[in-house]
């Protein structure tokens, strides 16, 4: 499921585009939704602070205290994946827009054919680069890798933590800390973290919360380690 979020200063065209995607989901068959809409420019970066979002389309010109641009820029800051989408009237900003990794620029008034466009490539962008799962058990379930926050051992149990639910299997660390990548760090003995969905982390009470508000623990023994791979990978200084 792919969740796109909406931001611009005009409530009408809000809704309107909230409308149009929702039909092009419904139209392809597509596994997606629009999660959040909002003519605020903080309202949007509090809300991806917090929860996971694929694809952000933006007004350039946000009658707002940030520009669309320096939106963008700040979500940059905080997710290096999402897909940007720039909508706006005024052509000049174009090339400027292109600077934050953005995937499509769609000049207003925007038309249904031209957003059904951009979407239908998306997908196709989206579906070249095959996903990598998780195979946690014999039953082949499979978890999406980027869609886990965190991994805890519970006894003979491994519980895989996603925003959505929660898996379990009879297994050990051991079996599957050579398998995930590189964004997956030990940093208890009973907790793996998955850094690309830490919110905050507090080295002195030993708590790592994640974009959900769930929580894992922090070890003594892989508190260093932890800090200088967090450090190394951008995430916070």
């Amino acid at each position: 499921m792919l969740n796109f979020v909406i931001c611009d200063d005009n409530i009408n065209i809000l809704d309107r585009l909230e409308k149009l995607l929702e039909n092009i989901f419904t139209k392809h068959n597509y596994a997606a939704t629009v999660t959040y809409k909002s003519d605020n420019a903080d309202d949007i970066l509090v809300y991806m602070s917090k929860n996971i979002v694929d694809v952000v389309l933006i007004d350039i010109n946000l009658k707002s205290n940030k520009s669309g641009l320096q939106l963008a820029e700040e979500i940059r800051k905080m997710n290096k994946n999402s897909y940007i989408i720039f909508t706006t009237g005024h052509l000049e900003y174009a090339m400027v827009a292109y600077k934050y990794k953005t995937f499509d620029y769609i000049a207003k008034p925007i038309t249904a054919d031209r957003l059904e466009e951009t979407v239908v490539r998306l997908f196709d962008d989206i579906n070249s680069s095959p996903k990598k799962y998780l195979k946690i058990d014999n039953k082949n379930t499979l978890i999406d890798e980027s869609e886990v926050s965190y991994i805890k051992r519970d006894g003979m149990k491994l519980i895989f933590h996603t925003n959505t639910r929660d898996y379990d299997t009879y297994s050990s660390f051991n079996k599957f800390q050579d398998k995930l990548p590189n964004n997956y760090v030990r940093c208890h003995k009973s907790f793996i973290a998955n850094i690309n969905h830490i919110k905050e982390v507090e080295p002195v009470s030993g708590t790592i919360t994640f974009k959900d508000d769930s929580t894992c623990y922090i070890g003594p023994k892989y508190k260093s380690n932890l800090m200088e791979v967090l450090k190394n990978y951008g995430n916070f200084e």
